[in-house]
């Protein structure tokens, strides 16, 4: 260890209270001068320890409804000054500024004000300077101040000062200053983000929570998770989600978005795509009519169900391995069962909102776009053929289009009676990609007579309604827009087929 430096002197100015007690104790019991303000200053002397308010320090009141507190040169000197510098240490004496070795505080709640719905006025008042500042001039003097921005350091410093009797090093204090940093970014990102509402020239995120990965997409890549997963997941049981486990649960939450209003439902996905999805009267006959799609994919699957998991439903899955189950509940029984398997993750889906804006790292920069939101309904569809679809061949039609939406491009995607029969994924041209769906539709003995067919984007020749019609699939379901698009038409009413334009394109990269 470098530098050690006794804590002699502290500074304590903070929103939240929780936690500060047990520090405040120990900086007591190492006879350091605390200075402090308004509520901080309360809580203080409300626990019987001697505190020397701001103002007697700086001989000047809190001022403008506690906008300025700390703002003021017996502050800030005290903070700044270099304690190696003759010049520094003159100009404290002359001035009679005490030295601050210990900053600890907080920001205003800037991000919380904003997601609670408060008025525009109320989050302005949450826009913290004092403290901003505090943060910023602690953490630029390292040297020889230690600057505590958050709750989130209290513990860890109150380990230093118990193990080294109210000293930390050099190290320690550029620690802190990186984490001060930090928060300092953290919070001028969101304010930036909420003055130009997301609609800035710039590229500015921070997401303050982390999570190391055991590797990234292969072992020898190192992988970071930043979000807040407990936010989204309760987990209940199993190892860590690793890097791709991430990418598929990603995948199959947005999937399921699309049917969370639909009766129970249960998808099976592989490598980010759907290899098994079915809508019925029930989980159970769901899971079933899903795995039925491909048994051979689902091995090792990411599972998730728009409803809860019964017992009957728990049984069958039991005899599956699959690396993830995602579920809005399990039946107790169920539970205990599925955690036979020491590895499998099963998780509690929790209500939220997802972000709106995805991007992705690409050459030298960034790519941002608007969340891909739109699923078409009925009121969508434009019926361009002679012969309009029935109920059922609609209903198959929207079914198979919310699955092809999430799929891979190029993709096809037969769908019949609320199962996915089979999908061509991320294929280089259309006909590749239904050509794949039907020769894995027959592997499975599924019959295609009276199926649906979802593409994600345009057919710019009738080659893939005549495939399709050949194989006794005549609904198709299509984003249309291509200047080709009647010779599809044409060839659907010639063999009396049924096609629907949706007008929204869906691709997926």
């Amino acid at each position: 260890m470098s530098q050690l430096k006794t804590i002699q002197s502290a500074l304590i100015s903070v929103y939240y209270k929780d936690g500060l007690e047990e520090l405040v104790r120990e900086l007591n019991n190492n006879d350091v001068t605390i200075y402090s303000t308004g509520g901080t200053q309360a809580f203080i002397e409300g626990l019987g320890i001697p505190v020397t308010p701001v103002e007697t320090l700086t001989s000047f009141p809190e001022i403008l409804g506690g906008r300025v507190k700390t703002l003021h040169p017996k502050i800030f000197g005290g903070i700044l000054n270099r304690r190696n510098l003759a010049e520094d240490q003159e100009a404290l004496a002359t001035h009679d500024i005490p030295q601050i070795d210990l900053v600890i505080v907080d920001l205003y709640p800037f991000e919380e004000t904003v997601a609670s719905g408060a008025s525009h006025e109320a989050i302005i008042e949450k826009i913290d300077i004092g403290g901003i500042s505090l943060i910023r001039a602690a953490a630029k003097n390292f040297q020889d101040v230690v600057i505590i921005p958050s709750v989130n350091q209290y513990e860890k410093l109150l380990g230093i000062l118990k193990e080294q009797n109210g000293a930390t090093t050099l190290e320690q204090r550029m620690d802190f200053a990186g984490e001060a940093f930090h928060v300092s970014s953290h919070y001028d990102t969101m304010i930036h983000n909420y003055f130009l509402k997301g609609e800035t020239p710039y590229f500015k995120t921070s997401i303050a929570e982390s999570e190391s990965l055991r590797y990234g997409e292969n072992p020898h890549q190192k992988g970071v998770f930043y979000g807040d997963l407990n936010a989204i997941f309760h987990k209940l049981h199993g190892k860590e989600l690793s890097y791709n486990n991430l990418l598929d649960v990603d995948a199959a939450v947005n999937l399921m978005q699309e049917f969370s209003t639909d009766g129970p439902t249960f998808a099976i996905l592989k490598h980010n795509n759907a290899c098994g999805i079915a809508t019925r009267e029930n989980i159970k006959e769901a899971y079933e009519a899903a795995l039925a799609a491909d048994p051979v994919s689902a091995f090792g699957g990411i599972l998730i169900s728009n409803a809860f998991i019964d017992l009957p439903t728990a049984t069958l899955i039991n005899d599956l391995f699959c690396e993830v189950l995602i579920a809005p509940g399990y039946d107790s029984e169920g539970l205990e069962m599925l955690k036979s398997k020491k590895n499998r993750i099963i998780l509690v889906q929790k209500e939220t909102i997802l972000p709106q804006k995805q991007f992705r790292t690409i050459l030298n920069g960034v790519l941002v776009q608007d969340k891909d939101s739109k699923i078409e309904t009925r009121a969508d569809l434009e019926v361009k053929t002679n012969v309009a679809p029935n109920e059922q061949e609609i209903e198959d039609l929207i079914f198979a289009n919310k699955i092809a939406k999430h799929t891979k491009s190029n993709t096809i995607v037969l769908a019949k009676n609320g199962q996915l029969l089979a999908s061509g994924t991320g294929q280089t041209s259309r006909v590749d990609a239904l050509r794949q769906a039907i020769h894995k539709a027959k592997t499975f003995n599924f019959e295609l007579k009276g199926a649906a067919m979802a593409s994600d984007a345009f057919f710019p020749f009738p080659d893939c309604v005549e495939i399709a019609h050949n194989e006794g699939i005549d609904a198709v379901i299509q984003p249309g827009g291509s200047v080709k698009d009647q010779l599809s038409i044409d060839y659907c009413n010639e063999h009396k087929m049924k096609m629907v334009f949706t007008g929204i394109r869906h691709f997926k990269h």
